[in-house]
């Protein structure tokens, strides 16, 4: 396969912010709800508010609220790496991901992708620094899902390549 065609370190960071900042924003809505609930129930029941019991409810608030954003950061991810092998940000620079033999994703992959982007991060993020230096752009997220992002058409740059069904061009190589 002509390397050209793997999705580079620069296109997938700008994918990647995009797809971050839609969660962010969702994240944000989210704690904003939380927020309002939680002073709605403070004012109603502020005269039998003990410290104790407000620090409580305010930590058990905010875990709950981190593990919404770890569940909707997982959700999203696999769902649209899943269905469609593009995100949002994807979808906008012209990238898909693929399995390494060029079928398509699946769920399960697209959810083993997802948790090898924590094992990316751990370590100062340079699972995804990898994608830099690797000869196919794979992160250590790809390696361990057996995927690779590559370019597509795109809203950015326009047509790059058209893929057949199964995503390979006319010479065999997936794109």
């Amino acid at each position: 396969m002509v390397e050209d065609r793997y999705g580079g370190f620069w296109r997938r960071a700008m994918a990647f912010s995009i797809d971050k900042i839609i969660l962010f924003f969702t994240s944000l809505f989210i704690l904003f709800v939380g927020v309002l609930a939680l002073n709605i129930s403070f004012l109603t029941h502020y005269r039998d508010m003990l410290p104790e019991r407000f620090a409580e409810v305010t930590i058990t608030f905010v875990f709950i609220y981190l593990l919404m954003t770890v569940f909707i950061s997982m959700f999203y991810f696999t769902y649209f790496h899943g269905a469609a092998g593009q995100t949002p940000g994807k979808m906008i620079f012209g990238l898909k991901m693929v399995q390494s033999t060029g079928e398509q994703m699946t769920f399960g992959l697209a959810f083993l992708r997802w948790v090898g982007y924590i094992i990316s991060a751990v370590v100062f993020y340079l699972g995804f620094v990898w994608i830099a230096f690797d000869a196919k752009k794979q992160s250590w997220h790809d390696k361990i899902a057996g995927t690779v992002v590559i370019r597509v058409k795109n809203i950015v740059d326009g047509p790059a390549y058209t893929p057949d069904e199964k995503g390979l061009d006319k010479e065999g190589d997936f794109l």
